[in-house]
């Protein structure tokens, strides 16, 4: 099951003209997901509006302080962390999260429905801004579900039109379908995951129209997330042999009347972490605010 997240800025105008920078245009026309490069420098700077890390990981039930840390040790020059998790087990994750954090970012808030969760964290600066805007609390709440519930609906829905960036993570469970799991094993070894890309059903589904239409992601360069034996980085060697496949994701679109401008630095899957059949994945958003004279 699949998570979702949105984040509503205010609109400002602006002229988009650098192809490292990505927005809706204006014919509102698309032919399923879009894919981006990565820009390997993030633009965290003042002239950023603010820098998001976003990771999603399918825990399997089972809670391991070694790899939750894993998910945030290195690299936090970010204004904002999201984390959605699937599977998660019943302890504490938001604290083990906390405390790996705590010397640079707190935790604003956290949601739960049964074992998915989903946590933001925001840099220690941010604290007087964010929380000056505690009383709306239940109006983000309202528009949440009307974004969850209508986001994919092909008739206008006021909600997810305001919005200035929609995001979406999760275990969304695409595989790879039209081969079988040994070739496929085969082109993964070979580093010739490129070649499975046009197998993925989720890519395949927004094409035809029916999801995702108008979405953005990276480059999925990295290894399919799942299924792996636990404990290790090798796939599935139970009876079933799963086909390798990229179930876990991150997807975004920027409306393009907001002025908001989105730059993907980063777009990977942490091989390191080994105690859930699937692999986090992390991106990394700089989204700014474009001049009118640029």
């Amino acid at each position: 099951m699949g998570n979702c997240s949105s984040l509503a800025l205010p609109k400002w105008r602006s002229h988009l003209q650098n192809n490292s920078l990505v927005s809706i245009d204006e014919s509102g026309t698309h032919d399923g997901i879009k894919t981006i490069p990565i820009q390997k420098a993030c633009e965290f700077t003042t002239n950023s509006v603010l820098c998001v890390c976003i990771i999603t990981w399918n825990m399997n039930g089972k809670m391991s302080v070694e790899d939750i840390t894993k998910l945030v040790r290195s690299n936090r020059k970010f204004d904002l962390l999201v984390v959605g998790l699937q599977e998660a087990p019943k302890c504490d994750v938001s604290q083990v999260l906390q405390e790996t954090m705590a010397d640079t970012h707190i935790l604003l808030g956290q949601k739960s429905m049964q074992s998915l969760q989903m946590l933001l964290f925001g840099s220690k600066s941010s604290e007087k801004f964010i929380r000056a805007h505690e009383r709306k609390v239940e109006k983000r709440n309202s528009e949440f579900q009307h974004i969850s519930r209508s986001l994919f609906s092909k008739y206008g829905i006021p909600y997810a039109q305001s919005a200035a960036i929609t995001v979406w993570l999760g275990d969304l469970n695409y595989r790879v379908g039209g081969i079988s799991s040994i070739p496929a094993r085969k082109m993964i070894e070979e580093n010739h995951q490129s070649k499975l890309r046009g197998r993925d059903q989720l890519l395949q589904e927004a094409e035809k129209g029916e999801v995702f239409n108008g979405y953005y992601e990276g480059t999925l360069s990295f290894k399919p997330t799942y299924k792996y034996d636990v404990g290790s980085s090798i796939y599935d060697t139970s009876h079933k042999i799963r086909v390798p496949s990229w179930t876990d994701r991150v997807l975004f679109k920027v409306d393009h009347s907001s002025g908001l401008d989105a730059v993907l630095s980063s777009y990977e899957s942490l091989d390191c972490v080994r105690s859930s059949d699937h692999k986090p994945v992390k991106a990394h958003l700089c989204l700014k605010v474009r001049n009118e004279d640029d």
